[in-house]
């Protein structure tokens, strides 16, 4: 055991995604040395495009990295939504000027890589980060005397820190530690690829963030990488028993699910080349996530299906909530965890519930098709923007929860 004192000591973060770079970046702004531990033979991000809501880059922001992601992302006119079937449109909600207006910042849509390039240029400037690869922690361990923290990896290694952050992503080891819980398959499966703009629809090529809502399915497309590419994601309800992971996907499978999809939105499915399979998951909300000197965070605390589009979204958050707690309480973790946990538990489980509902209404058929379809029909703006108020309104101002 070492000797020296738990304030002399860095804060250990497990996972090297956006979540973890997050944290180092909130944790090095108020003056600590950091490890990160990464599973992966090097730092780096895979996957496809995501959405950005004002929230993510209020939390940029708070990050010192708001322009390096601004000048990554490409800003969206609207968010659509139509039927598959007819090509009805149910929903459209400004994104312009109006929209930044109400919310202090835009809406944007962006690639993966781009946002974990500026976490992680972003941390390695500061000098303050240290990163270890090929590094997968599989214990922790604590001393409640001198409040020191030990990670254990693969190889047996000891790491001592004054804390350690478990942002090691849905099936999270330390999140297992501590708290052991199952996860819940949805049985949705989810497709994702990118294509060149050369081979992509010029009919479809809106810059919005595109959804063809249809029975027991779903598309979303939009333009990543100032346009010269597309996102293309696909999820259906599948018809057999589905365990949590990636795989490679089937042009053949994807095609069975949208027999019924107007050609106009069909058409996505015959564009790439190569489709990864993504079989989903959640987790039930839980009340704790502070473990002595240890806590979770981003996929870790609260993974969710991808219908709110806020996955990353709120693991940004947490890193700023989880900066902004220790900053009003001096750094003392303690009560720097416990105001972490109290601001993030109900806002996040309302995330993923709301998720599980936002997934029901998107794959409506029959009669709920019907219904879904006049939801929103001559709807304002405004009324669209009062509704995303709670999640769109956040920032580093209000993110901490009130005694």
């Amino acid at each position: 055991m070492t000797t020296e004192k738990p304030s002399n000591l860095p804060v250990l973060v497990a996972g090297g995604g956006i979540g973890g770079l997050a944290a180092a970046l909130a944790l090095v702004r108020q003056g600590f040395q950091v490890m990160v531990f990464e599973q992966a033979p090097e730092i780096g991000e895979i996957g496809a495009g995501i959405q950005l809501g004002p929230n993510a880059f209020h939390a940029f922001d708070a990050l010192g990295i708001g322009e390096k992601t601004r000048n990554r992302a490409v800003y969206t006119d609207y968010m659509v939504m139509h039927d598959a079937i007819d090509e009805y449109q149910v929903g459209k909600i400004e994104t312009g000027e109006m929209f930044r207006q109400r919310f202090g910042n835009p809406y944007a849509v962006i690639h993966r890589v781009d946002i974990h390039q500026s976490l992680l240029e972003g941390a390695v400037e500061t000098g303050r980060v240290q990163f270890f690869t090929n590094t997968r922690i599989e214990k922790v361990e604590q001393d409640e005397a001198t409040h020191i923290v030990t990670a254990i990896d693969q190889n047996g290694k000891r790491w001592t820190g004054q804390a350690l952050i478990g942002a090691d992503g849905g099936k999270s080891v330390v999140r297992k530690q501590y708290v052991n819980d199952l996860p819940r398959v949805t049985g949705h499966v989810v497709y994702r690829a990118v294509v060149e703009k050369s081979e992509f629809p010029e009919d479809l090529r809106w810059n919005a963030a595109s959804l063809w809502a249809g029975p027991k399915c779903h598309l979303v497309h939009y333009p990543l990488r100032g346009g010269e590419q597309y996102n293309i994601v696909v999820t259906f309800h599948s018809r057999q028993q589905e365990e949590w992971g990636v795989t490679d996907g089937s042009k053949a499978e994807v095609e069975s699910y949208f027999q019924d999809s107007c050609p106009k939105a069909r058409q996505l499915i015959e564009l790439p080349k190569t489709w990864r399979r993504w079989a989903t998951a959640d987790r039930e909300p839980i009340g704790t996530w502070v473990f002595g000197r240890a806590t979770i965070l981003g996929d870790a605390a609260h993974p969710t299906t991808q219908y709110m589009a806020q996955g990353a979204c709120m693991a940004l958050e947490d890193a700023v909530t989880l900066g902004e707690a220790l900053r009003v309480h001096n750094n003392d973790w303690d009560k720097a965890l416990e105001l972490y946990q109290r601001s993030r538990v109900a806002r996040t489980a309302r995330i993923v519930l709301s998720g599980r509902e936002m997934g029901r209404l998107y794959h409506a058929a029959g009669v709920e098709r019907l219904v879904r379809n006049q939801l929103w029909k001559g709807r304002s703006q405004e009324r669209f923007y009062d509704a995303m108020e709670w999640l769109y309104g956040w920032n580093v101002n209000n993110c901490l929860a009130q005694d």
